[in-house]
């Protein structure tokens, strides 16, 4: 009776393989993660990883519409990193397979994206979508 919650940070210098890997991972469980969120590094000062660059936004959309496609029934969340993507990026994400984000101020260690602009963001998807 416990669901699954289960996916990946993207942009720590893994490959496409890695990544490939990853969502197999995912897919072959039995049920699919109910939640599978899909997080951009924020590379962080004072971390291994301060140095690492920002994900190319096109990489994230992919990794999401694979998501989508591999595990049809799962919610697929557009999660951390989202500051670093511009708001067309984010439309793109769910029109990739994104069916939710994570809202408030913070995530576990980082800032996430202002709350009025999420409505607003949700909003503007909605109307052209709808």
């Amino acid at each position: 009776g416990i669901s699954v919650c289960s996916g990946g940070i993207l942009g720590m210098g893994e490959t496409w393989k890695d990544r490939a890997e990853m969502l197999k991972v995912l897919a072959d469980m039995s049920p699919h993660p109910e939640s599978v969120p899909i997080n951009a590094l924020v590379p962080v000062k004072g971390t291994p990883l301060e140095d690492q660059d920002i994900i190319d936004p096109f990489d994230i959309i992919r990794v999401i519409a694979t998501a989508r496609i591999l595990m049809p029934k799962s919610r697929i969340r557009l999660s951390a990193g989202r500051k670093n993507l511009s708001e067309e990026t984010q439309m793109l994400c769910f029109l990739a397979g994104a069916n939710s984000i994570f809202y408030g101020d913070t995530l576990l260690t980082t800032q996430n994206n202002d709350m009025q602009n999420d409505k607003k963001l949700i909003s503007q998807f909605s109307e052209n979508i709808i």
